[in-house]
């Protein structure tokens, strides 16, 4: 890093020099200058690849203004440090998750054991209560409510008329709530 005036005059050479096209200057300017920044980022973000970044950026933002650069006015050291600092500061600014605590896992989202085991009774039970209603009643539930036809589907499914689709379902649903009754209380809903 710069600090005394003929390191700040090497430093303003090398940026001219990069201006005028001289590769090997800007290397040895990113050697010089590119580390520092890096440490800064670093200390600022807490996390070495967005350090890594906000140093190449900086560094970029040097190359562009290599043209224009005015010896005398800045350090170049001091420049991109500024430079660095605002990047860090916006990128700190940004809404980010945190870190999640040590041994956390997120949460699953899926049913619980519990709760698969419930719905396989509860379709388990569904089963057995529809085996003991009489054929054309199964039907017509089946069709109706797990299936989701319509009443005149069902009509032109069962070659009969929609109100005798619709008794059937009214005697269906009557012998299955019949059916359940026993088990009613063990195949509710849980409330959460």
């Amino acid at each position: 890093m710069a600090s005394d005036p003929s390191e700040r005059q090497a430093d303003a050479a090398l940026l001219a020099a990069y201006a005028a096209g001289d590769a090997e200057a800007a290397r040895q300017l990113a050697r010089t200058h590119g580390p520092p920044v890096f440490r800064l980022a670093r200390r600022l973000l807490n996390n070495d690849a967005e350090a890594e970044e906000i140093a190449q950026e900086a560094m970029m933002r040097l190359w562009k203004i290599a043209p224009d650069w005015r010896a005398g006015e800045a350090l170049i050291s001091t420049w991109l440090y500024r430079v660095a600092t605002n990047l860090c500061t916006d990128r700190l600014r940004r809404v980010r998750p945190g870190p999640l605590p040590e041994g956390h896992d997120p949460a699953d989202e899926s049913p619980s054991v519990a709760e698969r085991l419930h719905t396989r009774q509860r379709a388990a039970a569904l089963e057995a209560a529809l085996e003991t209603l009489p054929d054309r009643q199964r039907v017509a539930i089946t069709l109706r409510h797990l299936e989701e036809r319509s009443n005149p589907e069902i009509a032109e499914v069962m070659d009969i008329s929609v109100e005798a689709v619709e008794s059937l379902l009214s005697r269906g649903r009557r012998a299955l709530k019949a059916a359940l009754a026993p088990a009613a209380p063990h195949l509710s809903v849980k409330d959460a």
